[in-house]
């Protein structure tokens, strides 16, 4: 999927992300637990803004599953590689890969010969025992 920045974009990833994983629970019998959804689609948020925001081109964003994991890759055309600020509670905003970091159980960014790839992995199984939508 191609995104760019027209102020859609965040909201259509999130958007495109929670019905990736309701077609494969639904279509392929993966087993998807609402918790999953909600941090599929707050991880999509803050990697599409942060490619949207830093890098002046488009935005690609690939879902997967792979094994057990979601895989959510998004890459832009800025080769800088982002990184986690240490905790400030007194900085406004900049958060977003602290916040990606806490919640995902796989994280890369690779400079690719155009630009960077920011690959993140979130567990299908839900650890908190929840009941998979729909159960």
């Amino acid at each position: 999927m191609t995104l760019d920045g027209d102020g859609t974009g965040i909201s259509r990833a999130r958007h495109i992300a929670a019905d990736f994983l309701t077609r494969a629970q639904v279509g392929h019998g993966v087993p998807v637990f609402q918790r999953v959804v909600d941090l599929a689609q707050l991880v999509v948020s803050e990697l599409v803004t942060i490619a949207l925001k830093y890098a002046p081109g488009p935005v690609l964003r690939d879902l997967r599953i792979t094994g057990e994991m979601v895989e959510f890759v998004v890459w832009d055309c800025d080769p800088v590689l982002p990184f986690a600020r240490a905790a400030d509670v007194v900085r406004v905003g900049q958060h977003g890969l602290e916040i990606v970091m806490a919640v995902v159980q796989g994280f890369e960014a690779q400079r690719e010969p155009v630009g960077k790839r920011i690959t993140a992995r979130i567990a299908l199984l839900d650890t908190a025992g929840r009941a998979a939508p729909g159960e």
